[in-house]
């Protein structure tokens, strides 16, 4: 099944259940984005403690879920903001283009 990242953010929003007045929707969801980027850091570092580095399948297929609720708190996120999340792919492919082709992808600093 396809699927647009627009889609995909206008669906999201059907299963949110969180205050959405005062900011308060984008406080929610930023502090669950950061939430569910940290149980990946974690699931990832177990591999590292617990695996020696061997990435096994019921891992992975964790990962997958985990790496889905932080989209979803990214749809959250840029709803919040009023911004699509094909605007939000769009802008980032070509800064990341324009950084290539400036010979500029790698080092530091957001602006480079």
């Amino acid at each position: 099944m396809e699927i647009t990242m627009n889609i995909y953010q206008d669906k999201a929003q059907e299963t949110a259940i969180y205050p959405k007045e005062n900011n308060l929707d984008l406080i929610y969801t930023t502090l669950g984005l950061a939430g569910e980027a940290g149980e990946i850091a974690n699931k990832v570092k177990k591999i590292i403690r617990d695996d020696a580095g061997v990435l096994k399948s019921d891992v992975e297929d964790a990962l997958r879920d985990e790496l889905g609720d932080v989209l979803w708190y990214v749809a959250g996120v840029a709803k919040a903001l009023n911004i699509s999340l094909d605007e939000i792919a769009f802008r980032n492919l070509a800064k990341l283009q324009s950084r290539k082709d400036r010979g500029k992808i790698g080092g530091s600093g957001d602006t480079r």
